[in-house]
């Protein structure tokens, strides 16, 4: 039952309506907060040097206080920021879409958990798998002979 809310557009479509709707509450309260998300979703402009990028983990943390809470926007299905990286503050723009968030955080504490794994930008990709399946399932119980007792 969980395998088939997570993997739900819809659930997915309320996940990034809740982040977004938390992110707008933060940032009209003035409360400063981090995003723990998925970094192969996260683009930055310019791109960072390698030895800032050989330091993220597949889920990296991102707290937004100060100049990068100051530049924080929400800019269609993303959450934008400036912030500098590494030893020498290597200023870039980065781009985190929302269904890649994965926790916010206040205080070290998760106040929203992500769990949908939905992306709308593969929505085709998974209705053409699920097409494949039906297609591939149906062709193996037409191959059986015993199964015609079945169809009118």
């Amino acid at each position: 039952m969980l395998n088939s809310i997570v993997h739900d557009p819809d659930f997915a479509d309320v996940m990034q309506n809740n982040i977004q709707e938390m992110m707008i509450h933060f940032f009209e309260k003035n409360i400063n907060f981090g995003v723990l998300c998925n970094i192969e979703d996260v683009f930055f402009d310019p791109i960072l040097p390698e030895e800032v990028t050989s330091a993220f983990h597949p889920m990296t943390l991102f707290f937004l206080a100060g100049y990068t809470f100051e530049t924080a926007r929400i800019i269609e299905n993303d959450l934008v920021f400036e912030a500098g990286f590494g030893s020498d503050n290597f200023g870039s723009l980065t781009t985190i879409p929302l269904l890649s968030i994965m926790q916010i955080i206040v205080d070290e504490t998760p106040v929203l958990i992500n769990l949908a794994t939905y992306k709308k930008n593969t929505q085709n990709v998974i209705n053409d798998e699920d097409n494949n399946g039906v297609k591939n399932s149906m062709d193996s119980f037409l191959s059986n002979p015993e199964n015609s007792k079945f169809l009118k």
